[in-house]
């Protein structure tokens, strides 16, 4: 997603590849341990929300033989990759759209998913709400958000060693580690805030490895998300301090080469009432 505005997303979004290296390809692995969690059935349609370059969809299509499924996102970059790696489009659709105003009608699918959206959209409770209104009665809205306080390795070892250089790196530490429904049971708080009956939250869990520190590094050099953003305003000489840092922190006491860190998302699902 994409900041609008309407500030429906805090997401810095600006081209496909960047979302790639800081998201997409762990948004492939999260999908299918996602998918065993919410269910999918044969002949259902269905509604990713937030669908960034399309894994989620891509997964969830490939899982049945039949049935429908129709991505939506805010970042015209992503949707643009995703539409040109479909290869189902007789199954598979992707549009630009705003959870917050899904442009669809009430009760038109049979399962809304989201995958790690939520937690940068700073209307939370309105995205829940347009989620359950365009799902059957019956049906389930799920979704899943990085632990990122607890449960985000890689990810902290860049905030924690920049928040120890910068004091305005430790105000962008406490904003990310601070968004709405990342702390335990937040996501199912705000499930049944939003009327679901039979909520069920757990945490999901996959591993973020990387071939080297470069590629570890790649993400920051770009604009997507939040620690991009922050690598962005600092100056040549502050840039090279902090990469020099966060590289003795990837390299622990050995050489260069693949590292692999735990990644846990919280995930909440409910059931429509009727």
């Amino acid at each position: 997603m994409t900041a609008s505005p309407a500030a429906s997303s805090t997401f810095l979004a600006t081209e496909a590849e960047g979302y790639e290296r800081v998201m997409g390809r762990w948004s492939r692995q999260l999908a299918q341990p996602f998918i065993d969690f919410t269910g999918s059935a044969e002949g259902e349609r269905v509604l990713d929300v937030g669908c960034g370059t399309g894994h989620l969809a891509f997964a969830l299509a490939a899982r049945t033989t039949s049935g429908q499924v129709h991505g939506v996102d805010l970042a015209a970059p992503y949707i643009a990759e995703a539409q040109a790696n479909n290869a189902q489009p007789q199954r598979i659709a992707f549009d630009m759209a705003d959870a917050c105003a899904l442009p669809f009608a009430d009760a038109g699918f049979d399962r809304v998913l989201s995958l790690l959206v939520l937690h940068f959209v700073p209307q939370g409770a309105q995205a829940i709400a347009e989620m359950r209104r365009v799902c059957k009665p019956g049906g389930t809205v799920a979704a899943a958000v990085w632990d990122a306080r607890g449960g985000f390795v890689s990810n902290r070892i860049f905030f924690d060693t920049a928040a120890a250089l910068d004091p305005a790196a430790n105000a962008a530490r406490a904003r990310n580690y601070t968004r709405p429904m990342t702390r335990p049971g937040e996501l199912a708080q705000a499930w049944r805030a939003a009327g679901f009956d039979d909520v069920t939250e757990t945490t999901l869990a996959i591993r973020m490895t990387f071939a080297s520190f470069a590629d570890y590094w790649a993400p920051y050099e770009g604009q997507e998300g939040p620690a991009a953003q922050y690598v962005g305003t600092l100056d040549a000489a502050a840039r090279v301090r902090l990469r020099s840092a966060v590289e003795a922190a990837y390299l622990d006491g050995e050489d260069d080469g693949p590292r692999s860190y735990a990644a846990l998302a919280w995930a909440v699902k409910g059931r429509v009432p009727g």
